[in-house]
């Protein structure tokens, strides 16, 4: 039986389970890979290929990395390289319509998000910013909307308490990959009807910048824990404490809510069990933490060499 000639897009680590679980089925040929460019990253601000890329030398694949997904010099290539499919998994820029109708399957996409929930950027980081007691992945066909294509298939994944960003990231890269080495073959044979996404339900989860990792005090317990374990890894959590000659930085590594009531910012108890500071609605303890240019400690650690008193307040 002749192989489904793929070609698959993306960038990040997320991206690379989708990958490999398409170089390991017998029924694909993953006959090219794209890319973002590579990305000046550290204090050097040295090049650096994505996860993807390197994934895709590994393998010796065909590798195109366009600046603009609409160059014309990049669609020829993309031509030449005769995909039936493209899967998409967070490449990390919007397709044209020229590459949605390129192949003849048109293209389909691995989202974090139970669809038509949160579509965008960031769908893991704002599923616990909300609150959510679970979330998902939904194989789409991609259209020229942002996530609004017809649906193909989902699976859902409950969010534990002892969940972050980054677990959950890592667990719906798996979970998706393996849906959609499930779904192609259904899909390529129209055993899969695709299913437009209801108009009701439909909520949006923004690109994440660094100022949302602030936490403010005044919010209640529970909404700043989960932003602690939203924001993992960046921007991370982070608040200040009043010092001189300049407010000191500390970073935010993980927390719990806690018993105890107090005015929002101010430190309740600092020992070895914790940091507990008061929030708008109960209060949060604190139990790792990084001073800006520090190691990250366990509260007892840190607070050996940087010592906090009840009272002094976080802002």
């Amino acid at each position: 039986m002749e192989r489904l000639r793929i070609v698959f897009m993306g960038t990040p680590d997320l991206s690379c389970a989708s990958l490999r679980e398409l170089l390991a089925s017998p029924g694909f040929q993953v006959t090219g890979v794209v890319t973002q460019a590579d990305k000046p990253k550290g204090r050097d601000l040295k090049l650096q290929p994505s996860p993807v890329k390197q994934l895709a030398l590994t393998h010796g694949l065909p590798l195109l990395q366009p600046e603009r997904a609409r160059n014309e010099g990049f669609l020829q290539q993309l031509r030449s390289l005769e995909p039936e499919l493209i899967v998409v998994a967070a490449y990390g820029q919007i397709l044209p319509v020229s590459i949605l109708e390129l192949p003849r399957l048109g293209c389909i996409n691995v989202h974090t998000s139970l669809l038509p929930k949160y579509r965008g950027a960031a769908p893991i980081q704002w599923a616990i910013l909300n609150d959510e007691q679970e979330t998902g992945v939904t194989i789409m066909q991609m259209d020229a909307g942002m996530d609004t294509g017809a649906i193909l298939a989902q699976e859902r994944s409950l969010i534990t308490a002892n969940d972050t960003s980054e677990s959950v990231y890592a667990r719906l890269a798996d979970l998706g990959a393996r849906l959609l080495v499930r779904t192609i073959p259904e899909y390529a044979t129209g055993r899969i009807q695709p299913t437009p996404q209801p108009e009701n339900g439909v909520s949006y989860a923004p690109k994440i910048k660094k100022e949302a990792g602030r936490l403010n005090w005044t919010q209640p317990s529970r909404a700043l824990w989960n932003r602690v374990r939203a924001l993992l890894p960046w921007p991370g959590a982070f608040t200040f404490l009043s010092t001189t000659p300049k407010p000191t930085l500390l970073k935010i590594w993980q927390a719990e809510v806690a018993g105890g009531l107090g005015n929002p910012g101010e430190i309740l108890q600092a020992d070895k069990s914790g940091i507990v500071v008061g929030c708008g609605h109960g209060s949060l303890q604190i139990l790792e933490l990084q001073r800006e240019g520090g190691r990250r400690l366990k509260a007892a650690e840190f607070l050996g060499g940087h010592p906090l008193a009840p009272g002094e307040v976080l802002g």
